[in-house]
């Protein structure tokens, strides 16, 4: 959960960190092994997954996979430190149905997941939820009222959100 995503932070409004790490809490309660973690947020300052895959390392151990869709393989070189982070993890690449597959990119060891087609970005769903239409199965119902609680992508305060 990246306190402050600085490739997104001074380009356009960003919910607060505190927000986005309720609303994907909320997301994942009751699944078995997955967890949201504050590590970035506790942290503070600028989030670089460098940072956040040495701290995991240390704390943790093991091996680290870092989880991107494959819509996200071509800016990975553009990240802080990206050498580090392509040195210390396995990438796994989320494919979507019906979207171009992504080559594998030079020098990362990479696994691949397919999931089915879901014609639904991000700027949809906060677009939906400032409309009032439908977002129900589409995402979980526990982060739908966190979201509504918090009064997020509502009418006039539609934030842009990288992390949810």
């Amino acid at each position: 959960m990246a306190n402050e995503p600085w490739q997104k932070i001074e380009e356009r409004a960003v919910t607060p960190a505190e927000d986005r790490f309720d609303v994907v809490a909320s997301a994942v309660e009751g699944v078995d092994g997955v967890e949201a973690s504050r590590l970035e947020i506790d942290r503070g300052g600028p989030s670089y997954t460098a940072d956040t895959v040495g701290q995991l390392r240390a704390e943790v151990g093991g091996e680290i996979f870092l989880v991107v869709g494959g819509d996200l393989v071509g800016e990975l070189d553009t990240w802080e430190r990206a050498r580090e982070v392509r040195e210390q993890t396995t990438l796994v690449i989320v494919e979507r149905g019906g979207v171009p597959k992504a080559p594998d990119p030079k020098g990362w060891d990479v696994v691949r997941v397919a999931m089915p087609a879901i014609d639904l970005s991000s700027s949809e769903l906060r677009a939906r939820f400032a409309d009032g239409r439908p977002v129900d199965f589409l995402i979980p119902a526990p982060a739908i009222r966190t979201i509504r609680r918090l009064g997020l992508y509502a009418g006039d305060r539609v934030m842009v959100d990288p992390g949810v």
